[in-house]
């Protein structure tokens, strides 16, 4: 993967309503965004723009709050200031390190780092009157959507499974071909005499050539709706712990194993509840986000540089 390494020199990238934000501002964003940027030497060619933009329409979002908090007159204890910039301390090794950094990020002033450790509070807690609080999702709430709303969560039967697959190239030649057919055969002689999901495992981290060997040969617990018909109708005739004989699918030889099966029906309200909760709240929350980024966007001046 070809990289994009991003060096900020304190360029201004954008102006909103007079203040400027500058390149070092962005990159932050942007490592917030895509954190693997450390280890991969910067960000991914093909979506360096889409990260630079995403990065840059935060950063802005969050002036326009820090702004709208500020006209409001919020203010942050300085108690809490304080601990917050002993917190961030706490996070490097020496007190040089920390120097080091209050150099390179905030012109080696302590007070400058305070005045941006400040605003980062402002902004939470702004976020938290505006958006945290107004997007709780009570159990009541739940209990009417799930209500409403109770196709949704009607499942078909699901079914979990383990596989031990042989895998030639589909360009094999016939004596590879029937190598591996041989191969089969003798790993299913094994197979067949499990009894346990640990003992089939055993053998499909030992012997098996797919990407699910790594985790004992297992498929987790998927709906018999999305399992490709020529392996369902072979998971159809089998029964929990049973092992099926050696399948072909064109060049690939596979071992089945039924773990469990759960019959179609419907998830109570109880089981569903914490996962309901929480996909109502992220919905609400990213949709008065977006109504507050449109108001506060509405009345500002933004320069993009």
């Amino acid at each position: 993967m070809t990289s994009v390494a991003v060096q900020p020199t304190g360029k201004p990238v954008a102006r909103v309503n007079g203040v400027m934000l500058t390149d070092r501002d962005l990159l932050r964003e942007m490592m917030t965004i895509f954190p693997y940027a450390r280890t991969h030497n910067g960000f991914p060619k093909g979506q360096e723009a889409m990260i630079r933009q995403g990065a840059l329409k935060m950063v802005e979002f969050e002036e326009l709050v820090y702004q709208e908090a500020t006209r409001r007159q919020m203010t942050v204890p300085p108690q809490k200031v304080n601990k917050a910039v002993g917190d961030f301390k706490s996070n490097f090794q020496s007190e040089e390190e920390f120097q080091q950094y209050l150099k390179s990020e905030m012109n080696g002033s302590l007070e400058q780092f305070r005045k941006s450790v400040r605003r980062s509070l402002l902004i939470e807690a702004f976020l938290k009157l505006q958006l945290d609080l107004p997007s709780r999702v009570t159990t009541a709430q739940a209990q009417d959507f799930y209500t409403k709303n109770s196709k949704l969560f009607v499942h078909q039967e699901q079914i979990q499974f383990q596989t031990i697959s042989v895998m030639p190239p589909e360009n094999a030649s016939t004596e590879v071909k029937e190598k591996a057919r041989g191969h089969m055969s003798e790993v299913w002689e094994k197979a067949k005499m499990t009894t346990t999901y640990e003992q089939f495992g055993l053998l499909a981290e030992k012997y098996s050539e797919d990407d699910f060997r790594v985790d004992m040969g297992n498929h987790k617990m998927v709906s018999r709706g999305e399992i490709p018909d020529p392996v369902a109708k072979i998971l159809d005739a089998m029964k929990p712990g049973q092992v099926s004989n050696v399948s072909q699918f064109g060049p690939y030889y596979v071992i089945f194993r039924v773990v469990q099966r759960k019959p179609a029906g419907k998830t109570p309200f109880e089981q569903a509840r914490v996962k309901l909760q929480a996909d109502l709240q992220k919905e609400k929350y990213n949709s008065l986000r977006s109504s507050l980024d449109k108001k506060l966007r509405a009345t500002a001046k933004i320069e993009e540089l």
